[in-house]
Parts: structure tokens; sequence; C-alpha cells
């Protein structure tokens, strides 16, 4: 079993240290000693005359975790498996009690292996792990041997001095240590942010690269997050830094790697894509190469130098195990295992002594389901106790009831779920005093989970739980009023499916009585359907103004919705999340409890 590298454990405290005398006063400073890329040895080299010269390394990989620590409920805890006969089936999948056992059962055997993570390990997580800043989930990755891992968009939600908080550790600067006796110690592991710089002093946020050596075997990761991520993150999340192009990031640091003799190299990236099918073992190279997968990783895994090998994927949530062809027309593989700990992938890198690269033809990928029907994880079961002891007073409380699942379905234009947090975002902000509203828009991004109506413990089913409820919006976002001109309305529709949400449309939820037709026969901006757009029936005026509530993010211009920041006269009100939980309580009772909403708000021509 590969395990924690003492010299980076040692490494990490020295970061550690020097993260207190700095007071965290900039995330540049706090890795300014240390060497980028430190290199770690698992191992002693051995007699080298008696080594075979290739072997094989196991690189298992994983993405998108999002803190869900505990089996995700409903539908965002299945993945989809094609049958041999090619009808499908539903398999629950996830949970970090199953996702050790499941690591730990691959690596056995394998004298070499490495396990990476491409981003988004923490951020928009459930409030087992949310409540505590996420720390239970950096916990977590420490017991399940997580040897390096990419920054993601969502390792910015806190900000940079957060961030490095996670890495290094130490009490949280407001909400103080969370367990008597304990502090949190950070990751044993290195978060990579190669194409993130300090723009006060031009250098990378955290290490670019990281070394894994063992017996001789050397296999250098790059660590990147999306160039985008200031689109899809709130300001201050972001500020005071500059995210870089991902392949030009890449290949320079490759060459770094070269120049100090690390000839085979995995570039981790938190940016993906879309395969044709959403089964979890679709051959997407099937009937070729790359045909099988859309979006931006595609053009990126295209511009990457042929020395990286293998890329390990994340962002969109999908699953798939590509080739796609690098600058040199080699087949190069592409993976990316979903979300939400229900995949892992697990790659071999056929290794070669004599040329210290990898033999390109003999990688091979596969993506595994974290299934439910294995031994759980003592130690994970312990941690998961403990942490939900301490949340159970907040977590547990009832706020709601509902009739049946309200879901979030991931490909769906128009989710129930998504109707509901509009409605209640429209009802808490119609009233003159909090800020007169019209309508809602809610980006679908922030809703992360959907309402089941079976029990999560012991409250019964059909009560929403406050846990429950953090869950579906875990940002708690502040919410806003503002004017918007019936012009900016339908631009904002049409910033939609075009620009830089084009490839990978993100639909605005709306509230009940904003309605309109998306028509997905055409591209671009054209897909919004011209004097369909309307409030009570209707049309739209582009010259009026309308009072329009929607959360910070989405005002911010966030999501790619630039149009959003040219808004007036912007009154401030309470949470999403608050005005979610008090939309459930005016609404539904123990003896009346919620029904999912209808949908039909989006008329969907195909």
């Amino acid at each position: 079993m590969s395990a924690t590298p003492n010299k980076h454990r040692a490494a990490r405290r020295s970061r550690r240290v020097l993260a207190a005398a700095a007071g965290l006063a900039t995330v540049g400073a706090l890795f300014a000693a240390m060497p980028a890329g430190a290199a770690v040895d698992e191992g002693s080299s051995g007699d080298r005359h008696h080594k075979p010269r290739t072997v094989d390394v196991q690189l298992l990989s994983f993405n998108d975790l999002h803190g869900n620590l505990e089996p995700p409920a409903g539908s965002a805890g299945q993945v989809t498996h094609t049958r041999p006969d090619g009808t499908t089936e539903k398999i629950n999948a996830g949970g970090a009690e199953y996702l050790a056992t499941h690591l730990r059962q691959a690596r056995e055997g394998n004298k070499y292996s490495v396990t990476a993570a491409a981003g988004d390990m923490i951020g928009a997580s459930p409030l087992l792990s949310g409540l505590f800043h996420d720390e239970p989930t950096i916990e977590a990755l420490n017991a399940l041997k997580l040897d390096v891992s990419s920054v993601g968009n969502h390792e910015f939600d806190e900000g940079a001095k957060e961030l490095a908080r996670m890495q290094n550790g130490g009490c949280h600067p407001t909400a103080g240590c969370f367990e008597q006796g304990r502090k949190f110690t950070g990751a044993d592991f290195p978060y990579l942010a190669a194409n993130v710089a300090n723009d006060k002093t031009g250098r990378p946020l955290l290490d670019p690269y990281f070394i894994w050596k063992k017996d001789g075997v050397k296999i250098g990761f790059i660590g990147v997050t999306l160039e985008g991520t200031p689109n899809i993150v709130s300001a201050e999340g972001v500020k005071g830094l500059t995210f870089a192009d991902e392949v030009e990031t890449i290949n320079k640091y490759t060459k770094v790697l070269e120049r100090k003799g690390v000839k085979s190299i995995v570039a981790l990236i938190h940016e993906g894509g879309a395969p044709a099918s959403s089964s979890y073992n679709y051959n997407c190279d099937s009937p070729g190469p790359g045909d099988g997968v859309s979006g931006p990783i595609v053009d990126i895994a295209k511009k990457i130098s042929p020395q990286v090998d293998a890329l390990v994927t994340g962002h969109t949530h999908q699953a798939y195990a590509c080739t796609i062809p690098d600058p040199s027309g080699r087949p190069r593989t592409v993976t990316s295992a979903a979300s939400f700990g229900k995949l892992y992938t697990d790659t071999t890198l056929t290794y070669d002594r004599r040329t210290k690269d990898i033999v390109r033809t003999a990688v091979a990928s596969a993506n595994h389901v974290v299934t439910r029907d294995v031994p759980k994880a003592e130690d994970m079961t312990s941690l998961i106790a403990r942490w939900n002891t301490l949340a159970a007073p907040v977590a547990s409380r009832p706020v709601g009831y509902i009739s049946a699942d309200i879901e979030n379905p991931f490909d769906a234009p128009e989710k129930p779920l998504g109707n509901l947090i509009a409605d209640a975002q429209l009802e808490g902000l119609a009233p003159a005093d909090k800020g007169g509203a019209q309508l809602a828009l809610m980006n679908p991004g922030g809703i992360r989970a959907g309402l089941v109506h079976k029990a999560s413990g012991s409250e019964g089913d059909g009560v929403v739980t406050y846990g429950e409820a953090f869950t579906v919006q875990p940002f708690t976002n502040m919410m806003t009023v503002v004017d918007l001109t019936g012009a900016q309305l339908i631009t904002a529709l049409q910033q939609q499916v075009s620009g830089v949400n084009q490839a990978s449309p993100k639909i605005l939820q709306v509230s009940d009585g904003f309605t309109y037709t998306l028509d997905l026969t055409k591209t671009g901006a054209e897909r919004i359907v011209a004097g369909s757009v309307k409030l009570k029936g209707e049309a739209i005026d582009p010259a009026k103004t309308y009072r329009v509530a929607m959360n910070e993010f989405l005002a911010g211009g966030g999501d790619g919705f630039a149009v959003l920041k040219e808004h007036k006269n912007k009154l401030v009100g309470a949470s999403d999340l608050d005005i979610l939980n008090a939309y459930l309580a005016a609404h539904s009772s123990a003896s009346a409890p919620l029904a999912p909403p209808a949908t039909g708000r989006i008329t969907v021509v195909k």
C-alpha cells in the first residue's frame, strides 16, 4: 500500500511553522521558503541489478468529492451501469466508509500505488463537513492516504487564506477549534495550484508540481484548476489571484520536470468534458479516440505536451475513461470519476526504468463503482460518528415536510427543486420592504442535491432537517433584489446558452409566472425564442424595469452572466438558506407536506 511520505509530512510541518510565523499574511509567503515540487522518496533504491526493466504503477484517482463523507442521498448517490444487452440499471454508490475500503482493496498486491485527485475535494459540502469548514473531509482524505491533489474552483470558496489553512492546519480564525483538546493538523498531501499566482508576488499560490518516488520510480504530478475559476467563484474568494491558461502552465512545468530528470508525468486538471452517455462504463473510444467525449477538456488534451502521459480531470461531474490524441497524434488516457466519491479510476502506468518514461501503449484505465456492499472502513465510521455528534444539535432540527422526493436532475433544464427554490426567493423578497421582487433567478450550480423523502436518520420519512436543507444550499449566499431592464433579462437568458456557456449551458431556474421557450435545435443565443419571454402571461418589455431577486454570486456576474453585473438599486436581504427554510416552514407541516412543484415554466424544443 502506498504510504504518505514521511519527508512530505516533515515538509508540511515546516510549512505550518512558517504559516504561524507569518500570521497567514499572504498565501504566497507561506510557501516561499519551500522549494516547488519537493521530491519525496517512499523507499530505498535497493539492488538495481535484479530489477525488471518495467514495473506497473497503479494510479488510483477521483475528483469532486465535495465533502460527501456520508453516502449521497437519492439520485445524487447513484451511478448508471449499462449491461451487456444495452439496458441500464442504477447502482447506489459513494460514502467515505466504502471509498476507503475500495481503495484499500484495490491497492492490495500493488507494490507501486499512488492516489491522486483532481480538485473540489472540499467546498459546496454537506453540513457534516461544511459546518466545520471542511476539516472533517481533509481528515478523511489523510486517512484515505491521498498522495496529491490539484485545487479546484471550490477550494477557493472561502479564499486563499482558508485554503492555506486547509494545507497547513490550525484553528479557524473566527470559529476556533471545534473539538476540545484537538487541533486541526491540515492536509498530509500537497495541494497543487500551478496556474494560480499571487498578484503581488507573481509566485504560484501553492506548489505547482509534486514528484512521487518509490524504489527508483519517479512520476511527476502537475496540478491546475480551470482558468475560468474567477467566473464561478465569489469575487472575494479569488481576490488578489490570477488564473493562467491550463495548457500553457502544464507545458511550462513539464519542461521544469524534464530538466529535473522526471520524464513520467501526470496532469491533474480541474476541468473536464461530457461523454455521449451517462453510464460510467460507456466506451467513449467507440467509434474512434475521443469521439465519445466533448467539452473543454478535448481541446486542452490535444494541446498539452506529448511528454505528459495521462490526464486526470474533473469539474463536470461526469464519468469517462477515454483516449484523446496528444499533439503528436499518439493516444493518451483522459479520465474522470464522476463526483461525490461514487467512482474511482484505476489506471495502470507501465514505467520503463531505462528510459524513466511511461510506455504509453500499455496505459489502461477503467472506472470502478464505490459500491455499498463491502465492509465499512471502521476508521471512517468512527470519524463520521465523531463529527456527527458535534453537528447533531444543528443538523437534526426539522425545518419542513415534503410528500415525495423533490428532484434536482443533473441533465434537465428545469428542475423541480430549482422551481421550489426560485419560488421561495420570490416570496421572501416580494414584500416592498424586502425589495419588491417580481421574479427570481437561481443558478443551477448553487443547488447541490435533491430533497429526499426517505429519512436520513431518526427524523422520519418526509421530514426535511436543517442538515438536509444545508446540503441543498451550502453556500449560504446572501440574497439581493436589483433593477434589470427587460432587455437585460433577455440577454441573461441568452447568456445561459452562449458565450462562455455555449459548450456547457447553465440554465437558470425561474420563479412561478416567468416563462419562455428554449429551442435546442438552434445554437447560441438563438436558442432563446424571441417573443417567448413572459411574466404572468405578458411579454417582457425590453424598455421596462423589473425588480429581480437573485443571490450575490449571480448579481456579481457569476457563471458567465456578465449582464447581471449591470444591475441598479441593489437591496441585500437574508441568506438563500434562511429564505428556503422560511418557505418550507410556511408551506408545509406534518399533516400537510409540500408536494414537488410542477415543471413547465421553460418550454423545451428538441
